[in-house]
C-alpha cells in the first residue's frame, strides 16, 4: 500500500496540526495519539479505520469536523477513488 502525504503546519505547546493528502489505496500505518484531536476533511471520501476491534467505514464530508480521543491505535486507509485531504487538529493543552 501507499503511504500518505503531511504537512505540519503548526506545533507549539498549545495544538499540533498537520495536513494529510492521501491516494486511493493510501494509508498512515499503525500509530497512536497521545492528544485528543479533531479531523477536519478537506474533500469528501471514503476513510477506512483499522483498529484492533475491527474495521470501521466512515464517510467523510467537505467542512464537516469530527472529534476523536487519544490512545487507540489504528490505521487510517484511503478506501474511496479519489485523493482524501484533511487536517488533524491535536490537542496539546
Amino acid at each position: 500500500m501507499m503511504k500518505e502525504e503531511t504537512d505540519r503546519q503548526i506545533e507549539n505547546g498549545r495544538a499540533r496540526v498537520t495536513r494529510h493528502r492521501m491516494a486511493p489505496g493510501a494509508h498512515t500505518g499503525f500509530h497512536r495519539h497521545e492528544y485528543d484531536y479533531v479531523i477536519v476533511p478537506v474533500t469528501g471520501g471514503r476513510m477506512r479505520v483499522i483498529e484492533a476491534g475491527g474495521e470501521s467505514i466512515a464517510e467523510l464530508a467537505a467542512g464537516v469536523s469530527y472529534f476523536r480521543p487519544a490512545g487507540v491505535e489504528h490505521d487510517v486507509i484511503n478506501g474511496g477513488d479519489e485523493e482524501l485531504i484533511f487536517v488533524e487538529i491535536e490537542i496539546v493543552s
